[in-house]
């Protein structure tokens, strides 16, 4: 297929469509991390003492990664049969609604185990969204962009994940600011309330954009194959598997930096929950710069050497990370979470051309939709899990986390390198 020639305008709105869509459902997903590190345990898992209760919540967490590839196949199979559009407005309200329903649900208090057997429900539900999301909004940006800007513009989709975090984190820290008594009876429902005019706006963005005129073109030509995600698994394990293995750093560094670090730094080392809160929110606003650069990077000098530089970084940073978090000095601690998502940011800026380009159009949202969605339950959903248990048999001792991120550095650094450039092949 020759190479597009979309109007700017066009491009411009489709990648502001993209960008913000995908910021409320990542606003959607954190909102979840977030009240898992710091309130769920108190609400949805009185019964347990605190280390168990924490280890519950992340496991609810975790929850959702595990539905992720399954969101991945359903949409990936009626996204590359009917068109990436209908699925972004599909999959955004399936995460509007659970996470206003999060916001509602009532404690275990009030009605014992079915409080925390309603929220893995809608966990798992938000899980299927956003896996079946994050394929969609990446192929409008990369399929409605010229060749020389793909990285570029797709980044800008990757750059909706620190700003769902930003708001997630930021709306969750006001919250907190009130009397913890207020604030654990209903305090915390108000960030997953606001999902609701979160959504009323994106959809409102979503519903103006055309359907990507590369996917539109394909299929008056081919009809394609009846099973798409079977003709990837046919056609392109290799590249699933590569894929799959570019993300185990990626994702597993991601939620260390964001996540684990929030329930380590407050209930290890003693830390106050704003400051952290405050660590992350930085390090998130120091990504919105940081990844659509590394993503222009890799339309001039290639996807895999600024991957490569990524997963490098990260690996030598595993130990010093966990050191500076020692001082609980605020300034080294914030250090520590800006430099390792400024790292994580040259993995994920090149990430969604990279991943697209590897398959062909008509199997292109299932395709890039299997391996980035396989590797997040084994890599990011047990991250928190994996690294809290370590602590937890340990006594607190950070260095065998650091060693289990080094393994999953190993495992990209060599899946980047066995893979193909693709920042100069047409789509």
């Amino acid at each position: 297929m020759s190479e597009h020639a979309p109007s700017p305008a066009s491009t411009r709105r489709v990648v502001v469509a993209s960008f913000v869509g995908t910021t409320i459902e990542w606003y959607d997903f954190f909102l979840y991390g977030t009240a898992a590190a710091l309130v769920f345990n108190q609400l949805f898992f009185t019964n347990l003492d605190p280390a168990a209760g924490t280890m519950a919540a992340f496991a609810t967490y975790a929850v959702g990664f595990f539905a992720r590839p399954l969101g991945g196949i359903i949409f990936g199979h009626y996204g590359d049969k009917i068109g990436r559009k209908s699925m972004l407005v599909t999959t955004l309200m399936m995460m509007g609604v659970a996470t206003v329903l999060i916001g509602l649900l009532p404690t275990y208090e009030r009605i014992g185990l079915w409080a925390p057997a309603l929220l893995v429900l809608l966990r798992f539900v938000q899980g299927i969204g956003v896996g079946g999301e994050w394929g969609g909004a990446v192929l409008m940006a990369v399929e409605h962009s010229g060749s020389g800007r793909r990285g570029y513009h797709a980044s800008w989709v990757q750059a909706g994940v620190p700003v769902g975090m930003l708001l997630a984190n930021g709306v969750f820290m006001l919250a907190s600011r009130m009397d913890e008594t207020a604030f654990l009876a209903w305090g915390w429902r108000v960030p997953f309330l606001l999902g609701a005019l979160l959504l009323a706006v994106g959809m409102f963005i979503r519903l103006k954009i055309m359907e990507s005129p590369v996917f539109e073109k394909a299929k008056a030509e081919d009809p394609g194959p009846k099973v798409p995600i079977l003709a990837v698994i046919r056609e392109h394990p290799r590249n699933v598997l590569l894929a799959m293995g570019a993300r185990f750093a990626e994702n597993a560094f991601f939620y260390i930096f964001t996540v684990l670090v929030l329930s380590y730094g407050s209930q290890q080392l003693g830390m106050g929950k704003p400051g952290l809160l405050n660590a992350v929110m930085l390090g998130s606003a120091a990504q919105l710069v940081a990844i659509p650069a590394f993503g222009a990077l890799s339309d001039r000098w290639g996807r895999r050497p600024v991957y490569l530089g990524g997963a490098v970084f990260l690996l030598l940073f595993a130990f010093p990370f966990f050191w500076l978090l020692g001082t609980k000095l605020p300034l080294l601690v914030v250090l520590a979470v800006v430099l390792g998502l400024i790292g994580h940011s040259a993995m994920y800026g090149p990430q969604a051309a990279f991943f697209s380009e590897l398959f062909g159009t008509r199997v292109r949202y299932s395709g890039a939709s299997l391996g980035y969605q396989l590797a997040s339950p084994l890599a990011g959903g047990l991250a928190p899990l994996i690294a809290t248990a370590l602590l937890t048999r340990s006594g607190g001792d950070p260095a065998p986390v650091a060693w289990y991120l080094i393994g999953m550095a190993v495992i990209t650094l060599v899946s980047v390198w066995l893979a193909e450039e693709t920042h100069r092949k047409g789509l």
